[in-house]
């Protein structure tokens, strides 16, 4: 395979999965302003560009903080690239790069998703944000349905390991956000509010099903963390992101014939994550921890790229 066909198909799998992430995200924080107790009001679309990265971007482009400006800005807006349309522009151009690579069903759900954002300007009220992020987050499902239902060859490895590189990058976003920012100032550990989002956490990681089956006490605080860093059985966990990029890699060099530096990395943080203990981790320093896992995913991304020659 060309290089640059492994290029665009691995840069399709992160876009379509960041603008799936992005749609879940928009989503819960919505229901978590309007369903909620407690509205999360402009804390709680704080938190959302927190967890993208993109709060000094918002705040040179924007105005006053309120759902209408952040859900645009984090769906429409063209100026921003880590918008929901510009990650689909961007997926699209490289799913057109491999047309003939992929079927018919996958190549419809990327360019039915774009078409749901093309010529949209605005989300237009709480109403049709939902309805906008639902139609995203029914074709990004469509898309791995598609790519799971796809030949199990080089095609497919290469988009899933751009979909596990990404996913576990948000994963991690999302929980030292949650974990550190977005409880409003003057509320309680515990309280009301704090449950609310640990829910809203959950939902947006499509988990709130899975947690009250592995987890009888209720809603813990710690019982999230340790499901979202460390129970493979969910497929948004860090455990199952790391143990999903080691089979994509060790696929690839089965076929290409040869082991590379993703290969090793992949597996050393496989095996240090397998020795990871959620309490552990809480006890010595969450957020340290999730920025070094962060920085590691990125250090990962790179290697990839020089492994199979992207650049």
């Amino acid at each position: 395979m060309l290089s640059r066909t492994a290029s665009s198909l691995y840069w399709l799998g992160r876009y379509f999965e960041r603008a799936d992430f992005i749609a879940r995200l928009v989503e819960a924080t919505v229901r978590l302003d309007v369903l909620s107790s407690r509205p999360a009001g402009a804390e709680g679309w704080a938190s959302a560009l927190a967890v993208l990265d993109c709060a000094p971007a918002f705040d040179a482009s924007e105005g006053e903080m309120t759902q209408e400006s952040v859900a645009r800005f984090l769906t429409l807006d063209r100026s921003h690239p880590a918008s929901i349309v510009r990650c689909l522009d961007m997926a699209r151009t490289n799913a057109k790069a491999v047309r003939t690579a992929l079927t018919r069903e996958a190549w419809t759900a990327v360019n039915a998703a774009w078409l749901a954002c093309d010529n949209r300007a605005s989300p237009q009220g709480t109403t049709a944000t939902l309805g906008l992020v639902e139609a995203i987050k029914t074709e990004t499902r469509g898309f791995e349905g598609a790519v799971h239902r796809m030949l199990r060859n080089q095609t497919t490895w290469f988009i899933r390991l751009g979909q596990t590189v990404e996913r576990a990058d948000n994963t991690a976003r999302l929980l030292d956000v949650k974990y550190h920012i977005l409880l409003p100032q003057g509320e309680r550990v515990g309280g009301v509010v704090d449950r609310d989002q640990w829910t809203t956490i959950l939902h947006t990681v499509s988990a709130v099903t899975a947690y009250r089956w592995l987890y009888s006490e209720g809603l813990r605080p710690a019982n999230v963390i340790d499901l979202l860093i460390a129970r493979a059985e969910l497929p948004r966990s860090l455990a199952a992101s790391v143990e999903e990029a080691v089979d994509m890699l060790g696929l690839l060099a089965k076929r290409t014939g040869h082991h590379g530096e993703a290969d090793r990395m992949a597996r050393m943080r496989s095996a240090r994550l397998a020795r990871t203990r959620s309490g552990q981790v809480i006890a010595s320093g969450l957020h340290q921890y999730l920025q070094a896992f962060i920085h590691e995913n990125d250090l990962l991304h790179g290697a990839i790229g020089r492994q199979f020659k992207f650049h």
